[in-house]
């Protein structure tokens, strides 16, 4: 039988290679974030429910779009935010710097409750990605988030008011050809606004990417030669800023 002392070891030393939204700034609000590794009962947030830390590996995986079944949690809450005021992510912890950032936003066609996040039509707000230098050793959005354990993007200022998930995304690409998907979602309530919607081109289903955002996905960023490579397409669509 194991030792309680492994037991312990081999769950922070899992624990410490990974990490999740815990908190949240809404337009100046701060707002407690879902726990994953504490008991569901009674928690009652913004953030969509989710189990672990753990990466997702396959981007066809039904926990995909908010890492978890889709669903909303037992208590449920949404955020009221101006369009074009700030969302700031707060992670409890992260310890990967190489790879993107993304912040997507879908809109619920009543209540953003009753979703599911699997059935609605994503479009990214706000990207990171190669910012210097080369794929092997560059700076990249994740190393600003080892850094800080922040994300702070805008509400675009012409985004029609209603009910919106905000997803924000880290893609590690550290382990060669093996990339790892870290989502979580959180609801919203978009007031103001200048009444516009992304077209089709700006929009994304999840679960799934394009195959055309494989070679961005499944890459070796230290493999012979990449020291020359400097740049790097995010996956999926442009980001979407009102225009």
């Amino acid at each position: 039988m194991k030792s309680l002392a492994f037991i312990v070891a081999a769950f922070v030393t899992r624990a410490l290679a990974h990490g999740g939204v815990t908190s949240y700034v809404v337009d100046g609000t701060p707002y407690t974030g879902w726990q994953p590794y504490n008991s569901p009962t009674g928690q009652s947030t913004i953030e969509r429910p989710y189990s672990s830390y753990d990466p997702i590996l396959n981007v066809s995986a039904s926990t995909f779009s908010c890492n978890n079944n889709g669903a909303s949690g037992g208590g449920q809450k949404s955020a009221t935010i101006r369009a074009g005021a700030n969302v700031t992510a707060k992670w409890s912890q992260w310890t990967h710097a190489q790879g993107p950032v993304m912040v997507y936003m879908a809109k619920c066609p009543g209540s953003c409750t009753s979703a599911n996040s699997n059935d609605l039509s994503w479009f990214k707000i706000y990207e990171r990605g190669l910012l210097s230098g080369n794929i092997a050793n560059g700076a990249w959005g994740l190393g600003e988030v080892m850094k800080t354990l922040l994300v702070t993007s805008t509400i675009p200022a012409a985004l029609a008011a209603g009910e919106y998930l905000i997803r924000h995304e880290l893609l590690a690409l550290h382990q060669a050809n093996t990339p790892q998907f870290y989502p979580e979602c959180a609801q919203l309530v978009v007031t103001g606004g200048g009444g516009k919607t992304p077209g089709d081109q700006y929009l994304i289903k999840f679960p799934g990417y394009p195959p055309l955002d494989r070679q961005s996905i499944y890459i070796d960023i230290y493999c012979f030669g990449c020291g020359g490579i400097i740049t790097y397409k995010v996956p999926g669509p442009p980001v979407w800023n009102g225009q």
